[in-house]
């Protein structure tokens, strides 16, 4: 299973777009602990291979995170990464 930010330029086959969302809450002493966003991000790129498995995928091209800090009036803010992408699988050579 692989993962890319760019297109794949060979024969593929296009199994459906996927979409993932992941989020933590900052606490309230800590409220600038935008480090967090890694995890965040490893979190996402898991999730995504998951769902891609789901669909028989080989792999998953065109990928695209946004993040989002989302402050509510009354809570602490919450830290959101967004993630989608292609799931493409590769033509399955004959057996000889």
């Amino acid at each position: 299973m692989f993962m890319s930010t760019g297109s794949y330029n060979a024969a593929h086959i296009i199994k459906g777009v996927i979409a993932v969302t992941v989020s933590t809450m900052l606490k309230s002493e800590k409220p600038d602990e935008f480090s967090k966003f890694d995890g965040l991000f490893d979190e996402a790129k898991q999730k995504l291979f998951e769902k891609a498995k789901a669909k028989n995928g080989d792999g998953v091209v065109d990928v695209s995170f946004n993040t989002e800090v989302v402050r509510m009036s009354v809570a602490p803010k919450f830290l959101v990464v967004h993630g989608y992408g292609t799931v493409i699988s590769l033509p399955k050579k004959p057996d000889a």
